[in-house]
């Protein structure tokens, strides 16, 4: 657990050599996916105010789901159309690298503070987009920070498009019941 908890911190802090590290390690899939879920908990209690207790559950599985599709296009967007020479990655260390990128997340927990909510996810969604860029550079072995940044860009924007697709075949709505 110690080792859990030191590379969540790591993770926090942006830390270059914590996403090599987990890069790596095959197995860290499933603390980067235990960081997710609990970063997804996060937010759904911070959010508790305005969504309700089942944002918890919703939330942690949309989150989850999230995470995979946008690994999985960060994946093929960052080796097949934007691979620096030196690019050599998999599905693995993406899933792994981008899970951790989750862990500023976990701050949204302070959101059920009345009047904070609002600051504390855009603060903790900032942060986590900083991490995310480092964790695809990392991961996809860039030398560029700038093609990081443009791979999660197009990544985001395309798993947004399937996201709003799913909700509306499935019947979702964004408006609170």
């Amino acid at each position: 657990m110690t080792v859990f908890k030191d590379r969540i911190i790591r993770a926090a802090k942006l830390d270059i050599n914590l996403y090599e590290e987990v890069e790596a390690d095959r197995g860290a899939l499933g603390q980067a996916m235990g960081v997710v879920v609990l970063s997804s908990i996060a937010a759904g209690v911070g959010s508790i105010t305005r969504v309700g207790f089942s944002g918890i559950f919703i939330g942690t599985i949309t989150a989850l789901i999230g995470w995979y599709v946008w690994a999985y296009l960060t994946y093929f967007i960052g080796t097949k159309f934007l691979p620096e020479p030196q690019t050599e990655a998999d599905i693995g260390e993406l899933l792994r690298t981008i899970g951790f990128s989750s862990s500023p997340g976990l701050l949204r927990v302070f959101g059920i503070i009345p009047g904070l909510g609002a600051i504390v996810f855009f603060a903790a969604s900032i942060w986590m987009l900083v991490a995310m860029v480092i964790a695809v550079r990392q991961a996809l072995d860039y030398k560029s920070t700038l093609r990081a940044v443009g791979v999660c860009a197009i990544g985001w924007i395309v798993q947004m498009l399937i996201l709003a697709i799913l909700f509306s075949i499935l019947g979702g709505s964004a408006k609170p019941v």
